[in-house]
């Protein structure tokens, strides 16, 4: 949602609009003789993720077998290790 104020309003009322934007999170176009000339809106949310599972969903892209050893070696625990 978008919300329209003058200059001179603006200028009068800004901290107090600039905490009501936050809160919101309502853009706000600033004019000056009727033409937009500033939109003010929220910064963009920085700090920790909600949660870390699934954070880089879409970020990685797995290139070829991650399962198997590479180059053919065997690995300690792939070998069976029963003393029977």
């Amino acid at each position: 949602m978008t919300r329209t104020i003058a200059a001179g309003e603006f200028k009068a009322k800004c901290l107090k609009l600039i905490d009501d934007v936050n809160e919101s999170g309502e853009t706000l176009i600033v004019t000056k003789r009727g033409k937009p000339v500033v939109e003010v809106r929220p910064a963009p949310r920085v700090g920790k993720p909600k949660s870390i599972i699934g954070m880089m969903k879409g970020e990685i892209k797995i290139l070829g077998d991650i399962i198997s050893p590479i180059d053919g070696l065997e690995w300690d625990a792939m070998r069976d290790t029963d003393p029977e």
